[in-house]
């Protein structure tokens, strides 16, 4: 099988920046995941993306430009999907039902992302911190809002329970992903929302609701 020269000046005429772009940043996802960000060189993300040294740094400019990439991409991806299950029904037990699927299904579908998120030998660096905290801030205030709207707690009870539930779920996620547990995912997403919701329907629904 012959190598395709991706640095060919006709090749950048046929490949979109974007989707460079996206090559780029799932080949960088790979190895970071598998050395962790300071084992990680980017000659070896260029070779796996099948680019030259070069282009991989017009895209980004250091290492660490490129790793914020990746977070940023998968943290909105997480963030949304956890939005939209949040949103995608009124009845708050199925609304549970739905945020704990979407984070399962996050880590099957995407397990080196979810590594990246959670166990990153990077959590330290400010940018990086920023990003996590970011993450769970955003997860938690989509619960919390329906928490305080239908129970009417105060904004800060209701957060600090939305960081609670959302910190519950991601340790039993990642718990479940990397003990290769012979429970099967329909399995723990039924134990895991069962939990959730026996403690959340516990608080008693405001007189306007």
């Amino acid at each position: 099988m012959t190598t395709v020269d991706l640095n060919s000046k006709g090749d950048k005429a046929r490949l979109p920046r974007d989707e460079r772009r996206a090559i780029l940043l799932n080949a960088a996802l790979e190895v970071f995941t598998a050395a962790g960000y300071h084992s990680a060189a980017m000659d070896e993300i260029a070779d796996r993306a099948n680019v030259s040294k070069p282009v991989l740094y017009q895209h980004f400019p250091s290492k660490l430009d490129l790793y914020l990439a990746v977070l940023d991409l998968h943290i909105d991806s997480l963030v949304y999907e956890i939005q939209k299950a949040i949103s995608s029904t009124p009845d708050n037990a199925k609304r549970v039902h739905a945020t704990v699927v979407a984070y399962f299904e996050f880590i099957e579908n995407e397990g080196e992302a979810f590594r990246l998120l959670f166990e990153s030998d990077m959590s330290v660096e400010p940018q990086v911190r920023e990003r996590l905290n970011r993450m769970t801030y955003d997860c938690a205030a989509a619960v919390s809002a329906v928490i305080s709207n239908d129970t009417g707690l105060p904004k800060d009870v209701a957060m600090l329970l939305g960081v609670g539930l959302i910190g519950y779920v991601q340790v039993a996620a990642r718990h479940w992903l990397d003990r290769d547990s012979k429970l099967s995912r329909q399995q723990a997403v039924e134990l895991v929302e069962n939990l959730m919701w026996r403690g959340i329907s516990g608080f008693p629904l405001s007189g306007g609701n």
